[in-house]
């Protein structure tokens, strides 16, 4: 296997037409293919505007699936330009039954396999637990033609849990399809340290972790009766010592492309072997729920 991957990130804005979102996200794969990127990750549910800001029973159409003809039409791409690709989709399970999915595409167009989201947020404007319910596939690694890629999803990176584990299971690269943004009237005092927050928790499972970390986050402003949502973008790639290898902006649709280095990885593990000095006898605790 060679030293290394080249990795492209497709930070875009999603319109109301899923048809035309996946035309895009097609293109955004070409081009990054044309770049030498060779795992190409798109941003969450990039189908469609992030339709978890209102409680609607009729936005359950959305979701397809899986596999079903969005697969379809992402294997054949993956397939077309020698790329992994990784997508974000609404699964629909059965009626009433979804998950918000991540699926994996090898170069070749196989699908080889999905995950789930595990951590299933409920806030203002993310009313994720009316349409998803939590994973049930645990954390999982796909060994690509490129890389071994480890699958979370945007309020997964909060968790450092998650991250740990889909390390120990091989990951050399965390990626994170995120859909994450300001509320207007909080951007003023609060949107740089949320945004330094979201950032600084990747990059420290990064270095935990000795892993390349990327999260892929759309841009643009998407309406609700609430005030809806600027999504920041700033879509980025961190090295196994949480560098900052590269970030997208605020605002611009845009290719995030880096080289992700094994060597550097390796290197990394060996100065710092937080595995190898885990405590993994004083770690039952973790699992209960408090410890008062």
């Amino acid at each position: 296997m060679a030293d290394g991957f080249r990795l492209g990130l497709v930070q875009m804005k999603c319109g109301t037409d899923p048809a035309a979102n996946m035309e895009v996200a097609v293109g955004r794969i070409r081009e990054a293919a044309k770049q030498g990127a060779q795992i190409v990750c798109l941003p969450e549910l990039f189908l469609s505007p992030y339709f978890c800001k209102v409680h609607d029973i009729n936005l359950f159409d959305l979701a397809e699936e899986i596999p079903g003809p969005r697969t379809g039409r992402l294997s054949a791409v993956a397939k077309e330009t020698g790329t992994v690709v990784v997508a974000s989709l609404f699964e629909k399970k059965m009626a009433g039954l979804c998950f918000n999915t991540a699926v994996v595409f090898d170069a070749d167009g196989t699908m080889m396999g999905i995950y789930r989201k595990m951590h299933i947020p409920h806030d203002p404007l993310y009313f994720e637990k009316y349409f998803f319910r939590p994973g049930d596939l645990g954390f999982k690694v796909f060994p690509t033609k490129f890389g071994k890629v480890g699958t979370l999803v945007c309020w997964d990176q909060w968790f450092p849990e998650g991250a740990r584990i889909t390390a120990l299971k091989g990951a050399e690269l965390l990626v994170y399809p995120t859909a994450i943004g300001w509320h207007p009237k909080e951007k003023a005092e609060f949107g740089k340290s949320q945004h330094d927050a979201w950032e600084t928790i990747q990059r420290s499972h990064a270095i935990a972790n000795g892993v390349y970390v990327a999260a892929i986050n759309r841009v643009g402003f998407e309406p609700s009766p609430e005030g809806g949502l600027e999504f920041w973008g700033a879509s980025f790639v961190s090295d196994p010592f949480g560098v900052l290898l590269k970030r997208g902006s605020h605002s611009d649709e845009e290719l995030i492309i880096t080289e992700c280095s094994r060597a550097r990885m390796n290197d990394v593990r060996r100065n710092w072997p937080f595995f190898r000095d885990r405590r993994t006898d004083a770690y039952k605790e973790i699992t209960r729920v408090t410890l008062e």
